[in-house]
C-alpha cells in the first residue's frame, strides 16, 4: 500500500483533492492511503508516508520539508498549480506515483 501525504497551509484546502485522488486510485485498482495535513503537522506525518506533495501556495517551504524528508527517506515535490486548481486527482496521483518510482 502506498502512503501519500499532502501538506497545505491549513490542511483544509486539499481535502477535496484527497477525495479525488482516492477515487482515481480506486479506479486504477491501486491501494493507497492518502491524507492531508497542515504545514506544521507535516514533519511528524512524514514518518508515516512514502511521499510528500506540497500545495503550490507553500512551494517556498519545499527546502525545509526536503530536509526532514531526507531524514526519513521520502521524496518531496510541489503539486502543479494547474492540477491543484482544477482539483485533478488523477494528475496529482500520477505525480505521486511517479515520484515513488523514480
Amino acid at each position: 500500500m502506498k502512503k501519500i501525504l499532502l501538506a497545505c497551509s491549513a490542511g483544509m484546502s486539499t481535502s477535496l483533492l484527497v477525495t479525488k485522488m482516492k477515487e482515481a486510485a480506486e479506479g486504477k485498482g491501486i491501494e493507497c492511503e492518502i491524507w492531508a495535513v497542515a504545514q506544521d503537522k507535516a514533519p511528524k506525518d512524514m514518518k508515516e508516508a512514502d511521499v510528500l506533495l506540497i500545495g503550490p501556495q507553500m512551494k517556498f517551504m519545499k527546502k525545509k520539508f526536503e530536509k526532514t524528508a531526507a531524514e526519513v527517506g521520502i521524496p518531496v515535490d510541489v503539486i502543479d498549480p494547474m492540477s491543484y486548481g482544477r482539483v485533478d486527482g488523477k494528475a496529482v496521483l500520477e505525480k505521486a506515483l511517479g515520484l515513488l518510482e523514480s
